[in-house]
């Protein structure tokens, strides 16, 4: 990782363009799209979820405020809230369910045959 980053671009950067892609084309994400597209939406509500935003608003303001960012933390363009709100509504919530279930996968392989210290008869994961 490039210690020059964002650290939200180093985040992002774990989760590979291609797999992404893949989800986003097997449920139509963006179909009919002109500018906003299903990864500057999950960019969005990531950031929104790291940087505990609290609304469209809020997430608007934040990301304006250094507009000059937005591209190398990955965005393509400015996040409006009325598009963000529009985007939320009618986007296909199985593109990241499909993605997390993936990220699931390579997580699992990563920590195989590290203990969690606790005695579980199954697994557990954690998402915010």
């Amino acid at each position: 990782m490039d210690p020059r980053r964002t650290v939200f671009a180093q985040l992002i950067e774990g989760i590979h363009r291609e797999q992404f892609q893949r989800c986003v084309e097997r449920y139509g994400g963006d179909r009919r799209v002109r500018r906003f597209s299903c990864r500057n939406q999950f960019l969005a509500m990531a950031f929104v979820q790291l940087t505990y935003r609290e609304s469209l608003r809020n997430i608007e303001a934040c990301l304006r405020s250094r507009s000059e960012l937005l591209y190398s933390l990955g965005f393509r363009g400015e996040v409006a809230r009325s598009t963000l709100a529009e985007t939320n509504k009618t986007r296909d919530w199985r593109v990241c369910a499909d993605l997390a279930q993936g990220l699931i996968v390579k997580v699992r392989l990563l920590y195989a045959n590290e203990e969690l210290g606790l005695e579980l008869k199954e697994t557990v994961y954690a998402f915010d």
